[in-house]
């Protein structure tokens, strides 16, 4: 694993997380080593609380962080927001993982399954049990259900399961 990420990953990873306003937070971050919420609104046009709300979005996947200090004229806390974008490649990997459990849950359940269809354009495939309780007719068009090969499906899953291990060796 890298330390850093490149500009454009960053960018996607934040673009993700809090959309383009994101995007145009952490630009102004990239040029400072650290900035208050009110100097980035100011910089950015962005309202103060959206400002504000997407830090902490940020905050909250690791991409920033923040040092809080009083004011000791007024007593109010100051927030000094830092960019930490060595935490978009941990970013990326707990969403890989995320695909990747998502994938090995959908393989285990066509492995696991028998499918039935009408083959009509718009209908659904339905599991055998399903199939046994409307007599194995199609519940939207009513043609008689036929069996169904997942080994594609299968297939693919397995490709792509394998190509995401494969990413994390």
């Amino acid at each position: 694993m890298s330390l850093f990420v490149s500009d454009e990953v960053l960018s996607k990873v934040v673009n993700m997380v809090g959309g383009e306003d994101a995007v145009r937070i952490v630009s102004i971050l990239k040029k400072t080593d650290k900035s208050t919420d009110e100097e980035i609104s100011n910089k950015t046009d962005i309202r103060l609380n959206e400002v504000r709300k997407i830090l902490y979005r940020l905050y909250d996947y690791s991409l920033v962080t923040c040092e809080r200090l009083r004011d000791e004229k007024t007593g109010w806390f100051i927030f000094y927001w830092k960019l930490q974008p060595d935490q978009a490649e941990g970013f990326i990997h707990n969403q890989k993982r995320k695909i990747l459990e998502k994938l090995e849950s959908r393989l285990d359940y066509e492995l696991s399954h028998n499918f039935y269809s009408c083959l009509t354009e718009g209908c659904e495939r339905v599991t055998f049990e399903d199939a046994m309780e409307t007599f194995f007719r199609c519940q939207k068009c009513g043609k008689l259900l036929q069996h169904n090969d997942n080994s594609k499906i299968v297939e693919r899953l397995k490709e792509k399961i394998a190509s995401i291990h494969q990413e994390f060796d």
